[in-house]
């Protein structure tokens, strides 16, 4: 769902076994170790791995790797491919112990070739997957209401309400600030690290945003953080419905912060830049330098430093070419002229 890669989380004491998988497998794989079962059991229920790695001999001596029931015992790990790493000489000891909870024992002469065994797995087995990641984006797609997944600023994925109302103007490197004015980037983005960085699950505001028609719309937002252990995680539901309830107020707990730093930014500004500034930056567009600029607008090149770094003022920028397109991707300029 937030990737790609597969999720791979490796229960051993031995950490010149991590060192080997992460090496021989972190192209394929998100890796994530536990180093003992009692805590790999909760990690796997927080983060819902691909595959789970036992290591036999790290606990074959202790008690609790009778314990090895419970990673599918719980109905949210079903899916989860359960894989015990075992020297050929406990094959016998292992099988008749564990064989009825266990999808897999792999048997390798090398931790190199247990890689190997383990990405060859993942590809020969096409309906290998998160069973429950599989249907949360199932169920995403059916929602009426506009959704994102974010890692904070950057949007993951979007649902097909999404696109229906806003201009989506590239495929990829999007960011929830390309829809909002550019006089509340800064909040925005300030808003989304103060949440990630809180304890707080939940998040309710209301702020302004552009929709494909360049039209302004105030909407109620509803922040999630998708795992406490994840914090910059989150899901965002857009409700354009006033006085409609559409999260639960009881559930969770609600940061108070988030909406006071969007409610600093409910008055929307029209934003335009200057006649001096559309030149400028036209000018920018076409690729004339400095004192290109200053010959032709008949202007000193100090005032036109002026006015490059109120354009990124403006546009809450960190750049010029940053500027230049947020300027062309919110149709702040007439293009035909440039």
């Amino acid at each position: 769902m937030i990737s790609e890669k597969k999720h791979l989380l490796v229960v051993t004491n031995k950490q010149s076994m991590l060192d080997c998988i992460e090496e021989g497998t972190s192209m394929q794989f998100e890796i994530a170790h536990a180093s003992s079962l009692h805590v790999g059991f909760n990690m796997a229920l927080n983060l819902l791995p691909d595959i789970i790695l036992l290591d036999y001999s790290s606990f074959r001596s202790g008690r609790n790797f009778k314990n090895i029931a419970n990673f599918k015992s719980n109905h949210f790990l079903t899916k989860a491919w359960l894989v015990v790493y075992v020297d050929e000489c406990y094959r016998a000891e292992a099988e008749s112990r564990f064989r009825k909870v266990v999808d897999e024992f792999v048997y390798s002469s090398s931790v190199e070739a247990l890689c190997g065994k383990i990405i060859k797995m993942v590809y020969s087995n096409p309906s290998l997957s998160n069973f429950w990641k599989d249907s949360f984006m199932g169920m995403f797609h059916l929602l009426s209401k506009p959704v994102l997944l974010l890692d904070q600023n950057e949007i993951i994925e979007m649902n097909d309400a999404f696109k229906q109302n806003f201009r989506i103007t590239k495929k990829e490197g999007l960011q929830l600030t390309d829809f909002v004015r550019c006089e509340n980037v800064q909040k925005v983005k300030e808003s989304l690290r103060n949440f990630a960085r809180g304890k707080h699950i939940k998040a309710v505001t209301k702020a302004p945003l552009l929709l494909r028609n360049d039209k302004i719309r105030n909407a109620r937002i509803n922040f999630s953080k998708l795992n406490r252990n994840c914090n910059h995680y989150f899901i965002m539901i857009i409700d354009f419905m006033e006085g409609e309830e559409m999260i639960n107020s009881n559930i969770g707990t609600t940061s108070n912060a988030v909406e006071e730093c969007f409610n600093e930014n409910k008055q929307i500004a029209d934003f335009k830049f200057t006649k001096r500034e559309k030149e400028i930056i036209e000018l920018l567009i076409k690729g004339y330098r400095t004192k290109d600029i200053s010959k032709t607008l008949f202007i000193s090149a100090k005032t036109i430093e002026k006015h490059r770094s109120n354009i990124i003022k403006r546009t809450n920028s960190d750049t010029i070419l940053e500027s230049i397109i947020y300027a062309i991707n919110h149709k702040l300029l007439d293009l035909q002229k440039v």
